[in-house]
């Protein structure tokens, strides 16, 4: 086995374990981190991370699976808690998945590279600010109590993810604050409407990329997989604890700061990032 592969493996599992909940974009930091890395082919890379992020998304799953497991059990018994919860998530997912289908190929032709990466961070990093010096007329606490029309708010937020560098996580859960979603509401909606978005993106990019999987490339997929699954449970847990009683400044922050570096050493040279 090729370690200097399984280590950077390692690597991108971590990145995408530590990013994907955050606002701070999981697909932009994958791309800047693939490219620093020179991480296999392109369309190898694309195959590896549809499993990290599955196991990203498998931690979610895990670690909410008493919640899962009651409105299974709620939709059997036609509870309409239940079956309100699933539509919120479904009209949720729908403006983004809709969307998403229609430009996904223009999108990444012309998006997926370091410097639209960056700016989205530092653009993404002032809206944050901005959202949160604001006042929030905070009307949803639980998040059985969100509607139809909340949900579909989150849904049209979740849409400027599409934007590699944009964050998912920060477009619906700011979103939801916006919309009078209170912070753990948003964040715990935005951890289940990551459920199906990136089931669907990952059994879209399985079936698009299914001749680049080989068997002798299992070992690095499952590295990959374990380590993002870990990161991630791990991310959850500490975010719902932070935002007891903090804000996402300092995120905010973290992406303008960063994004900044990666345009400075872009234009100056210091870095050759590829397009």
């Amino acid at each position: 086995m090729d370690i200097v592969l399984l280590c950077q493996a390692v690597i991108m599992g971590i990145v995408e374990g530590i990013t994907e909940f955050l606002p701070v974009s999981s697909t932009g930091h994958l791309i800047l981190t693939a490219e620093l890395l020179n991480f296999w082919t392109k369309e190898k890379r694309d195959v590896f991370e549809v499993a990290i992020q599955l196991g990203a998304i498998l931690s979610v799953c895990y670690e909410y699976r008493v919640k899962l497991i009651t409105v299974i059990q709620g939709l059997l018994k036609n509870q309409p808690a239940a079956w309100r919860f699933t539509l919120n998530v479904l009209i949720a997912f729908l403006p983004a998945a809709i969307l998403g289908f229609l430009t996904i190929h223009a999108i990444k032709a012309h998006f997926f590279n370091a410097v639209t990466v960056a700016i989205a961070l530092v653009v993404g990093g002032f809206i944050i600010l901005w959202a949160e010096k604001r006042t929030h007329n905070i009307r949803i606490h639980d998040i059985d109590d969100m509607q139809p029309l909340d949900a579909l708010k989150v849904g049209l937020a979740q849409c400027a993810a599409l934007i590699p560098g944009t964050s998912r996580s920060g477009a619906t859960i700011i979103g939801g604050l916006l919309f009078g979603v209170s912070r753990k509401v948003a964040a715990e909606f935005s951890f289940f409407l990551a459920i199906p978005t990136m089931f669907a993106a990952t059994l879209y990019d399985v079936f698009k990329n299914r001749d680049a999987f080989v068997a002798a490339d299992f070992p690095i997929f499952a590295v990959g997989f374990v380590v993002s699954f870990i990161s991630a449970l791990l991310v959850i847990r500490a975010l719902m604890r932070y935002i007891t009683n903090h804000d996402f400044t300092v995120f905010a922050y973290y992406r303008i700061i960063f994004g900044a570096l990666i345009l400075l050493s872009s234009y100056m040279g210091w870095v050759n990032w590829s397009a």
